[in-house]
């Protein structure tokens, strides 16, 4: 197959990502243009997911989901186990909140005492103090007290949404059966607690819960928005919850928000900005929601099939994602080190095919990763075994890409399958971010929206193996372009550092552009890597100007952007043009003990997080003295290729940036070792023993004498 042919499939393949990959996206929508109401009525039941959802068995859902818009909602709000209690209380505060539990078992409900015509929630004292420790910084009462006129909580949980910092309810009912049509008339907000659904009486408790939501439904006031909710759920494990809305401005639609731009995806932290919006109050600049919006969307059956099949997908990523990278992490070592049993021995003859195996190997271990982000082009989240074809996807596109590379490029250079891999892993990912990041949700190394982490962007799993992948792609065109010019013009660098330079705008703006990404611990790690790369292919040496411009380079970057996002609205809401407003305004001191809390946390995920550290010292001090672990096929790569020396030093660069930057913390090398080690050992292997040593010898210095232990 010629050079020619194999890129035209690669852009063939990546039009394709790019046509199917895009999904459709809402323009956000501020709280001060969106649609607005008289009386806003919400109604929470706790536990309640699509999958609950039919036309026989609630029929009032149905017909409400018919009429109005649906959508999924992230109930997160503290930790995995997110509670009802914790559900209303972050209604209450526009922010993150828990009530006293731990990650296993929920605890006691708030206590709500009648009082009058009110009630207090005494206890909500204790719950502020209680999460100081969280750093989410709620402001309480904010519901109830931003609310233009009274406010009407029925039932414990709506009571602890609509109580005020001292725990007062305003109006108050113990039952929502007591809510009429006068109640539903006499406050601009009524908040309606239905109760928690179980598992032992589901079915009957539905259709008790249906049948009320239909009686207040028929007792709607003219010119009234409808919310149907879930605040969070009695017991783990996490679902995708409901969420509808009915009235002006969500006529059979998908709900949207611009803290996830994921059609259909909403989160529990966006409830509140919207009711207030709804209501035509001000919303504090510092509240952490979207408005929720009303998109297009096709027929209700296939809508909420979808929408069922988004949890599905959750489910199963929750249920097989540590497997897989054990699976992944154990099929490497197992191959490498058979490839060395199967080879063992000192003689170059040994070494030689011992060398081969093992690039053979590492093109296919690179190839995972982008055979996994690829595998959401098939629709395996509503077949009737999701997880067997997710995986199964997975491994045929991952032989697929491995196998082009490999055979397409078997009389190119040695380097050239890892370059051709890594550049197209970097495509797909930038072009996916782009677009909405639709390849990267509920796959194994992309993005579980159950944690609440990211929605959109480079993935914490995945940015170590887009960085590294951009970087050795660059290097790897730099070093063609180096060895093309090398018989014409010796001294020219200009098309290599031309290539390179592109390569790293490409990445660094998929990644951190505040409308695309909007990653700070990718731009924090890249950016560097990328100018020490350009200075090693420039020739350039170090002096300590060029390694101080090198250290605060991505940091530069990400306030540029950060500044962009906040003072440009037009860029996209995003994660960080909100800390750069709370950091303009003072407010982002929690956030900042949040995210370093959060890296250190990292450090204790399971009994095997300890050692990562360790592991990523081991693999630098081998790169930097390989002769201390008598690795031969280091200083032979070396030689023959002098600057793959700085091109591994920044391979490992940049996954140990990600750490130091990224709130995953060790999570970002841990991730991307079952990649990078394969990659590395098969890049040195390759490079030693090119699969044509006489001709590549002809432009590449004399192998230096090794010690043949």
């Amino acid at each position: 197959m010629r050079p020619a042919a194999i890129w035209s499939a690669l852009l063939a393949c990546l039009l394709a990502v790019l046509a199917l990959a895009t999904p459709a996206r809402a323009a956000p929508v501020s709280a001060s243009t969106a649609p607005t109401s008289r009386h806003v009525v919400v109604v929470g039941l706790s536990g309640l997911r699509w999958s609950d959802v039919s036309q026989a068995r609630t029929p009032t859902l149905w017909r409400l989901a018919g009429q109005g818009s649906a959508g999924n909602l992230v109930d997160y709000a503290v930790k995995p186990l997110t509670c009802p209690a914790d559900g209303w209380l972050t209604l209450n505060s526009g922010a993150r909140a828990q009530s006293d539990h731990t990650n296993a078992a929920c605890g006691a409900f708030p206590a709500v005492h009648q009082q009058g015509q009110g009630a207090i929630v005494s206890g909500l004292p204790a719950l502020e103090t209680y999460n100081h420790q969280f750093h989410n910084t709620p402001d309480w009462g904010l519901l109830a007290g931003r609310t233009p006129g009274c406010a009407t909580a029925a039932g414990p949980g709506a009571a602890l949404a609509l109580a005020d910092r001292a725990g007062h309810v305003a109006s108050y009912l113990p039952a929502p059966g007591q809510v009429s049509a006068a109640v539903l008339a006499r406050c601009p907000l009524t908040v309606v607690d239905l109760g928690t659904l179980g598992f032992a009486e589901r079915s009957s408790e539905l259709a008790a819960a249906d049948a009320q939501l239909a009686r207040i439904a028929a007792a709607l006031p003219a010119d009234t928005t409808l919310l149907v909710t879930a605040p969070g759920a009695p017991s783990k494990p996490p679902h995708l919850q409901l969420v509808l809305a009915d009235g002006p401005g969500y006529s059979s639609g998908l709900l949207n928000a611009a803290s996830t731009r994921q059609p259909g995806l909403v989160v529990l932290t966006d409830l509140t900005p919207t009711m207030l919006g709804w209501l035509g109050a001000t919303v504090p600049p510092q509240t952490v929601g979207a408005h929720v919006t009303g998109g297009d969307r096709g027929a209700l059956a296939a809508t909420i099939t979808s929408l069922t099949g988004r949890d599905t997908a959750e489910q199963v990523w929750r249920d097989t994602h540590d497997e897989f990278f054990w699976a992944y992490a154990l099929a490497d070592a197992a191959v490498l080190g058979a490839i060395g049993l199967a080879f063992w021995g000192a003689t170059e003859d040994r070494r030689r095919r011992r060398a081969r195996w093992w690039r053979v190997a590492g093109v296919f271990a690179a190839a995972v990763p982008v055979g996994t982000f690829l595998a959401n082009l098939v629709p395996w989240s509503t077949a009737a075994h999701p997880a067997a074809w997710l995986y199964s996807a997975s491994v045929a596109l991952a032989g697929l890409v491995a196998l082009v590379a490999l055979l397409g490029l078997r009389h190119r250079d040695p380097l050239a399958p890892f370059g051709v891999i890594c550049l197209f892993t970097l495509a797909v990912l930038g072009i996916d971010v782009m677009t909405g990041s639709r390849l990267q949700m509920e796959t194994p190394f992309g993005l579980s929206v159950l944690e609440a982490g990211r929605f959109y962007g480079i993935g914490n799993e995945a940015l170590g193996i887009y960085g590294i992948s951009g970087l050795f792609g660059a290097a790897w065109l730099a070093l063609v372009l180096l060895h093309s010019s090398a018989h014409s013009r010796p001294s020219s660098r200009r098309p290599a550092l031309l290539a390179l330079t592109a390569i790293a705008i490409f990445a660094v703006f998929a990644s951190g552009w505040p409308g695309f990404g909007g990653k700070v611990g990718g731009t924090i790690a890249m950016v560097p890597c990328y100018l020490l790369l350009a200075m090693a292919v420039a020739g350039m040496r170090l002096n300590w100007r060029r390694v101080l411009l090198v250290a605060v380079s991505g940091l530069v970057l990400f306030a540029v952007f950060a500044l962009i996002s906040y003072l440009v609205p037009a860029t996209g809401h995003s994660d960080i043009g909100v800390f750069a407003g709370n950091t303009l305004h003072g407010h982002s001191g929690g956030l900042l003990l949040r995210k370093i809390n959060s890296n250190l946390g990292s450090l204790s995920v399971n009994a095997f997080s300890p050692l990562i550290p360790i592991v990523v010292i081991v693999t630098g001090l081998m790169l930097w003295r390989p002769a201390w672990f008598r690795l031969n096929n280091a200083p032979l790569a070396y030689a023959a290729e002098p600057l793959l020396r700085p091109v591994m030093g920044v391979l490992w660069l940049m996954p140990v940036l990600g750490w130091l930057a990224d709130d995953s913390g060790v999570i970002v090398p841990a991730a991307v070792l079952p990649f990078a080690l394969p990659l590395g050992i098969a890049i040195l292997a390759a490079a030693a023993y090119p699969p044509d040593q006489e001709r590549y010898r002809e432009s590449t210095p004399r192998r230096p004498t090794v010690s043949r232990r």
